[in-house]
């Protein structure tokens, strides 16, 4: 396992366990070159590949590294930890699992995100919405940007 950090390949597994829901081995490692900690999973593969319904009805493997890129977008310069974002991908796809045995909608996939990305980080929830809704205009982002104001006031009892 190369280190995050400095790269070098010369790490030791400082402690192991089943992830919170069971679904990957978490791995707390230490550089021997750098010292800095970093932690990894390591999850088994699905024997049965889950496939995305795209809205067009094609179908496509599911792949969680485009649920991580989509989700890095959204991010990208927002003060969003790596590991929540991780976690968030750990996050849908277990409830992906639990609902859906070989197929999965895209819509559904989208709306997690955006459900999971309004309680992350605000910019990032509207950045994506942009995309997934495919905003035409100027009007639709500031329609959604004060459909999210309305519900943050509503959830804080009109505080803030």
């Amino acid at each position: 396992m190369k280190c995050p950090f400095c790269k070098a390949d010369n790490d030791r597994v400082v402690d192991s366990r089943a992830s919170e829901n069971g679904w990957a081995i978490r791995r707390r490692r230490e550089c021997q070159s750098c010292g800095r900690r970093f932690t990894t999973y390591e999850k088994a593969e699905q024997e049965i590949r889950l496939r995305v319904v795209k809205k067009d009805g094609s179908r496509v493997a599911y792949d969680s590294n485009r649920l991580l890129e989509g989700l890095h977008r959204a991010c990208h310069k927002r003060p969003v930890s790596e590991e929540a974002i991780q976690r968030t991908v750990r996050e849908i796809e277990d409830e992906v699992v639990a609902k859906f045995d070989t197929e999965v909608p895209s819509s559904f996939l989208d709306e997690k995100v955006m459900e999971k990305l309004a309680r992350l980080d605000q910019v990032a929830y509207v950045r994506f919405a942009s995309v997934y809704r495919e905003f035409k205009d100027v009007s639709e982002f500031v329609s959604e940007v004060q459909s999210m104001a309305r519900k943050d006031s509503a959830g804080s009892g009109g505080e803030k």
